[in-house]
């Protein structure tokens, strides 16, 4: 979400006079690492011993975490603050791609990576309770920071529990600096200077090592017995009764300690215990009194478990095992007032313009339609921050009827679930939403087309294509009176339902008036996505140069931004492939150098996929089919679904590499474990898959079975004007037949140039024109029509077209 970040989050808590220093640990901290991990239980003092070494001087970033920063754009963004603050000017560059929202992870962390390390000076990066923090996003891209940390950064980590990082490989190669629970616990002597030095108490020798024991050296347990013992005469005694596990040894010091406090210094701890932060303001506005400020002053002056999270000391937090106390006592003794604590919170956090809490606080008083308001008014900001992970998680803590009685709720919470790759749930909640929508109003009509849009997507990914269609010509039916980005978006679904339904002349129609609406809407980056499928589209048609005039576009449009626009690097995949299959490896091959140089943040999420099935089929041009097997493993395993019909699947193509390497067993296995038959259903979608499965049969010797499921192909592809694929049959077909008798088919079938350049021969261009519209020379023409005409046995244009439409090459014109 675009809000204001709290400062709070990046400071380092201040060492307390108390502190005792541990000059064992930090020692041990100043051996070189890449990874810090101090990873303990609660109260062990990992933060402690942390800014103790830090107070050396070392120029540091620090950011404490807590569950609200299980969101990945969010965490990036404190983390990019964190850096900024420690260093300035190292973050720009990260940041403006990370504001912009058209790059990757891992192109954002590349780039501070490379600052960081022309920077060249000594920094290290705190992570604070990383614990809180479960998101496998943001995990991953802690993985890749580990891996490519320039050797003058080191990223320290303090967490409950070990992350999901490599720390085996970084421990194997001395990578890795690790302090645990054993290594924190305070040794006799060290508990000796907590007692008698920093809390100047009286405690014996034989006390202090019998406390020691009891507490196995967990730092909070000893604080919350020094705060006991304070005043008291019976020390031995106490220590004595100082028993039990952790458990009841927490609740018994708690009790002791809030006993010990005044009824108002009481009140207010239980009251404010609602809180994650704590201000002077803040606290007014909870409790009512106008205090708060003062009584945080004196609580911090009587370390009681109150941590200044700012130099001003105008930010507090409670110690997270003492809030948990405190609350768990608030809702026995207050349990009533908790809800209305929550209210009041919520209310001054909107009104100071921070509305995560503001919502977070609503939910936890149960104001479910005050958190409702808050999250519509939230959800564009944070849609357009690709936030889905926190608008989702609020969503799902709001009542399920109020979220089915509020048709903007309901689709709100279908098009995040959607746009997070997830399906559970969404076929109800359009269901409902339709349902509670009604009227004609214009923002009913809104709600109507969103419902009409999210079905059709919807119903796209079960495989009712039927339904999609329905669903979509509804969509583009009231989108007619909406505006660009209504028109694009739903011309654009209609185009994909038309696409997977083998309709490739009006799926391309549809999809012309998509791009220009977007267009027009100024969203150019869905321009590139959206020319992702118009090329496919346009190829599968045979128009192989109206392709190529897409991709170079969109091209120019996405270098026109500084980045490069997102989809910019999927437009030189998309030309590479274009360039292969036209015979042309050393151009293709750059064009694959270009997307790669652009990097991830160029790509859009399927790129990581489609540049990798490029490089592999044009491996298998230059001749290497296996060197590419690898490379589709990989874009298997970073596929992205999304809504574009999958009409090449990697498996398949895989399948096709393995029988161009010699391994007709394992393509075999391959293509059974798609489930594809010769008699099966010829559907457009399972096209590439039968067509594999053809070129299987002739590897295996099976030409008769072959040769039938060709034909049946060939007149399928023939009738939906899939003139793209039309020559690949021929070919195949002619190797089934083996010699040819008089059939209408050909003996040397005509290459993809040749298809081109026999469908521009077909229209009423001249030939100058046809030649500047392939940008090649009148004498290269000459030879393509040449060979055209041999192909064919004609002998003029008129009659190179009359038998290229007999033989289905080219369309009737009836």
């Amino acid at each position: 979400m675009d809000g204001p970040l709290l400062a709070t989050k990046l400071h380092a808590p201040a060492r307390r006079p108390s502190s005792v220093g541990r000059p064992r640990l930090t020692r041990r901290l100043d051996d070189p690492a890449r990874l810090v991990l101090v990873a303990a239980p609660a109260g062990f003092g990992k933060t402690s011993v942390l800014t103790e070494w830090l107070g050396d001087g070392r120029r540091a970033a620090w950011l404490s975490l807590d569950d609200r920063d299980n969101d990945a754009a969010q965490f990036w963004r404190y983390l990019l603050a964190a850096i900024e603050k420690a260093g300035p000017g190292l973050t720009t560059a990260a940041s403006e791609l990370l504001v912009t929202g058209s790059a990757s992870t891992e192109a954002v962390l590349a780039t501070l990576v490379n600052d960081l390390h022309e920077d060249g000076g000594e920094f290290v990066v705190v992570l604070d309770d990383l614990h809180a923090v479960d998101n496998p996003a943001v995990h991953a891209g802690l993985a890749f920071l580990v891996d490519t940390l320039p050797a003058n950064v080191r990223l320290v980590i303090a967490s409950r529990a070990d992350p999901p990082l490599p720390i085996g490989r970084l421990r194997g190669r001395g990578d890795l600096i690790e302090l645990r629970a054993a290594d924190l616990r305070f040794t006799p002597d060290e508990v000796s200077a907590y007692l008698n030095g920093a809390m100047g108490l009286e405690v014996g020798a034989a006390d202090v090592v019998k406390l020691g024991d009891r507490t196995e050296g967990w730092i909070a347990a000893l604080q919350l017995a020094a705060l006991s013992l304070q005043g008291r005469s019976d020390t031995s005694a106490f220590i004595s009764g100082f028993a039990g596990d952790d458990r009841y040894v927490v609740d018994y010091l708690v009790e002791e300690v809030l006993q010990r406090q005044t009824d108002a210094v009481r009140g207010f701890l239980l009251q404010t215990s609602v809180l994650g932060r704590l201000s002077g303001g803040l606290c007014d506005a909870v409790t009512g009194a106008t205090d708060g400020a003062p009584t945080l002053e004196a609580l911090d002056r009587a370390n009681l478990f109150l941590v200044p999270l700012d130099e001003q000391r105008e930010w507090y937090r409670y110690h997270h095992l003492f809030a948990e106390m405190l609350r768990a006592r608030l809702l026995d003794e207050q349990r009533d007032l908790v809800p209305d604590l929550h209210r009041r919170a919520s209310r001054w956090f909107e009104a100071n313009g921070f509305t995560a809490e503001a919502i977070a606080h609503a939910i936890d008083a149960g104001a479910f339609e005050r958190a409702a308001a808050l999250i519509k008014a939230a959800a564009p900001a944070m849609q357009q921050q690709r936030q889905e992970v926190t608008l989702a998680g609020w969503y799902e803590l709001l009542p399920a009827d109020l979220v089915r009685s509020d048709p903007e709720l309901g689709i709100g919470f279908a098009g995040v679930l959607l746009s997070s790759g997830r399906t559970d749930g969404v076929e109800g909640l359009l269901r409902d939403a339709e349902e509670a929508a009604g009227g004609a109003s214009e923002g009913v009509v809104a709600l109507r087309r969103g419902i009409a849009l999210y079905g059709s997507a919807q119903a796209m990914t079960r495989g009712d294509l039927e339904s999609a269609l329905e669903q979509s010509a509804v969509a583009v039916e009231l989108a007619a009176d909406g505006g660009h980005l209504d028109r694009g978006s739903a011309h654009g679904i209609r185009g994909l339902v038309l696409w997977a339904l083998g309709d490739l002349e009006q799926a391309q129609a549809t999809w012309a008036i998509s791009l220009a609406e977007l267009e027009r809407a100024g969203h150019l980056a869905d321009v590139l996505g959206g020319s992702i499928a118009m090329g496919d589209i346009l190829i599968a048609l045979g128009r192989v140069p109206e392709a190529e005039a897409v991709y170079r576009r969109g091209i120019a449009l996405g270098r026109r931004s500084d980045p490069p626009l997102r989809g910019t690097a999927d437009m030189h995949v998309g030309l590479a492939g274009l360039l292969r299959e036209r015979g042309d490896l050393a151009a293709a091959r750059e064009q694959l150098a270009a997307a790669e140089d652009l990097g991830e943040y160029a790509g859009l999420p399927q790129n990581r996929h489609r540049r990798r099935m490029a490089e592999a089929l044009l491996l298998l041009a230059e001749g290497d089919p296996a060197a590419g097997i690898p490379l589709l493993d990989e874009a298997e395993a970073l596929y992205t679904p999304d809504f574009f019909p999958e009409v090449r699947p990697i498996a398949a193509l895989r399948a096709r590499q393995r029988l161009a390497a010699g391994q007709v067993a394992e393509a075999r296995r391959e293509v059974d474990r798609r489930g594809v038959s010769a008699d099966g259903e010829l559907r457009y979608l399972a096209e590439f898959d039968h067509i594999t499965l053809a070129r299987l049969l002739l590897a295996e010797g099976d030409a008769p079975q072959a040769l039938g499921l060709l034909d049946h192909l060939l007149a399928a592809a023939q009738a939906g004007g899939r003139l793209g694929v039309v020559a690949e049959l021929q070919e195949l077909r002619a190797r089934a037949a083996g010699p040819q008798k008089p059939t209408g088919n050909l003996p040397d079938p005509l290459s993809s140039r040749e298809l081109e350049v026999l469908r521009l021969l077909a229209s009423d261009l001249s030939g100058p024109e046809i030649a500047r519209h392939l940008v090649v020379s009148l004498n290269t023409l000459r030879t393509h029509t040449k060979s055209i005409f041999a192909k064919l046995g004609a002998t003029s244009r008129r009659e190179a077209i009359t038998r290229a439409t007999a033989l289905g090459l080219l369309k009737s014109p009836g």
